[in-house]
């Protein structure tokens, strides 16, 4: 999970959600570490009680944006309209070494150095075909560690996607806009380019604003709530360069998964 610019630690939100992604089989055991632990089962009770109230959980969150996300990409590879894929802020998902595992894809990894550099230990206790992880600052327009610059290493002639997952509710909107402007301007240099990520819009619903409650309690900070409906992301999402792009709800079964909306958009 990408933090603020100018922050090399990793964040107690990105140790916790990698381990709930262990604990519901969406990634190895190697891939969980001390911290999550300790946080998952700090937290539980609290998520017991909600689950017992029928309200949302970060869990039901966490675990419907991730399964959503790996449907939209899955279907952009079958299709073949995707051979390569950027996952920025990537912390400790399995993405890529799960993806990695079923397709001949280019895969990489991108997050700032603290995580990056851990996520390759981790990754070294994995067998099969890894993805490549490399230091990325999602904020900036230029420069080595820029989107720009990571694309340079890609295949211009293949079809490529970028996904974000648990980062842009951390930025403010112009931020937030900033990356898709840049995000839509390296994707148009590829036959085909996809945006896949995930969003929680401004509640709607007494249930809603609990659950926008409940998440700002669990990553203990400000938690961005830029747009009113989808229809207001999507037009965000076009005038910062894409074309083609709509929101869906990550699920319907589960309260917490009603609190978040995927992006499909493409250039």
């Amino acid at each position: 999970m990408l933090l603020p610019r100018g922050s090399q630690a990793i964040s107690p939100t990105g140790h916790y959600t990698g381990y709930v992604w262990v604990r519901h089989g969406l990634a190895p055991a190697e891939l969980a570490t001390p911290e999550g632990r300790v946080l998952f089962h700090a937290l539980e009770p609290a998520m017991r009680v909600s689950r017992l109230l029928g309200r949302p959980t970060f869990e039901g969150l966490l675990v419907a944006r991730h399964r959503m996300l790996d449907v939209l990409l899955a279907g952009a590879i079958d299709r073949g309209e995707v051979g390569q894929v950027v996952e920025i802020a990537a912390g400790l998902s399995a993405r890529g070494w799960r993806f990695k595992q079923r397709y001949p894809v280019t895969y990489v990894e991108a997050d700032l150095p603290g995580m990056a550099a851990r996520k390759r230990k981790l990754l070294e206790r994995l067998d099969g075909p890894l993805p490549r992880v490399e230091t990325i600052d999602a904020l900036a327009d230029d420069g080595p560690h820029s989107i720009h610059a990571l694309a340079d290493t890609l295949d211009p002639s293949v079809g490529t996607a970028i996904i974000t997952e648990g980062l842009l509710n951390y930025f403010d909107r112009d931020a937030v806009t900033g990356m898709w402007r840049r995000f839509a301007e390296v994707l148009r240099r590829f036959p085909e380019g996809a945006y896949f990520a995930d969003l929680v819009l401004q509640p709607r619903s007494i249930v809603e604003r609990i659950g926008a409650g409940v998440l700002s309690a669990v990553v203990r900070g400000r938690v961005h709530l830029h747009f009113a409906d989808e229809s207001e992301a999507a037009q965000a999402l076009r005038e910062s360069g894409f074309p083609a792009a709509e929101l869906t709800r990550a699920g319907q079964d589960d309260p917490g998964a009603r609190l978040s909306h995927v992006i499909d958009a493409w250039t």
